[in-house]
């Protein structure tokens, strides 16, 4: 289930590994504060709930999130790519899931 985030000043989901992302639509990267790819450019935020953590990435610097991988308590772990067409709709998809250390 998606819900808004619960960090003050933040409108991220809160997301964890078994959340379907359809219909989230395109989400907006409000001052990144990590440079996960090594570029010199801040791209990343990392929220953390009670079960999950995290990372939104703007690789493109647009403003608007491209990737998100979770990670929750207990190892289980997702990631999704953010997808414009050419029609003008979006989605996201899961390119990764499993659990850390299997």
């Amino acid at each position: 289930m998606i819900t808004s985030g619960e960090f003050p000043g933040m409108d991220l989901p809160d997301i964890d590994a078994s959340t379907p992302l359809d219909g989230l639509g395109a989400v907006e990267l409000n001052q990144p504060t990590q440079d996960i790819n090594a570029d010199g450019i801040l791209d990343s935020i990392t929220t953390q709930g009670d079960d999950a953590m995290q990372v939104w990435t703007d690789y493109d610097h647009d403003g608007l999130a491209d990737h998100v991988t979770v990670v929750e308590k207990d190892g289980d772990y997702a990631a999704w790519e953010f997808h414009r067409h050419p029609d003008g709709s979006s989605e996201w998809i899961r390119t990764d899931q499993g659990k850390i250390g299997e």
